[in-house]
């Protein structure tokens, strides 16, 4: 969706902020989440989501854990490398409730380990969504590899449910660590694939 200034936007599906526009980076970086996939993941997690921490990797524009707030998420912690997306997520976050987002600037492979290391003896449950870029730039071939180590590595006990989302084609892995595949839905050309205890 285009407003005027030619500036892509996305709504806030459900929840306290239903209907407000968000603003999406450029498509050249980022891909925005479906609507169709972004109602699908929350319709699974329902009432589950409220008071819960939720962690977007990779984040864009901050549409998940936006949505996640909206729906009564304690607080959302995002990670975003581009500077561009993160400036669009730094705008979203104060255009719906800056006080439960923590942005960060960084690499999600170092910076999520360090987030859920640092939320470890924390007793809210924690809910993870990994969305890893789809076309492989520079750099990027072992993107999804390198994603599936970073959940091998969790030691996190208060984790409620991971999330990829995830190219089609790509064959997930049965098991990630202390966590098990418990259901893959596709969407054309993207899926999402979650994640419990063993």
């Amino acid at each position: 969706m285009k407003n005027n200034n030619n500036i892509l936007t996305t709504q806030i599906i459900a929840g306290k902020y239903k209907g407000k526009k968000i603003e999406l980076p450029s498509l050249d970086v980022t891909r925005s989440s479906k609507a169709r996939l972004k109602e699908s993941f929350f319709n699974v997690l329902q009432f589950d989501i409220i008071d819960k921490i939720f962690i977007e990797a990779f984040a864009g524009s901050g549409s998940i854990g936006l949505e996640a707030i909206s729906r009564d998420a304690k607080r959302a912690y995002f990670v975003e490398k581009d500077k561009n997306s993160y400036s669009t997520l730094v705008r979203n976050c104060n255009l719906i409730e800056a006080s439960k987002c923590q942005t960060m600037h960084a690499d999600t492979f170092i910076q999520l380990p360090s987030i859920l290391n640092s939320l470890k003896n924390s007793s809210d449950e924690l809910i993870v969504y990994i969305d890893p870029p789809f076309d492989f730039r520079d750099g990027m071939d072992d993107i999804y590899e390198n994603s599936f180590e970073i959940v091998r590595n969790i030691k996190n006990e208060n984790i409620y449910m991971i999330t990829f989302e995830h190219v089609t084609s790509l064959e997930m892995p049965e098991e990630l660590g202390l966590f098990k595949l418990k259901k893959t839905k596709k969407f054309g050309k993207s899926s999402l694939s979650y994640y419990i205890y063993k």
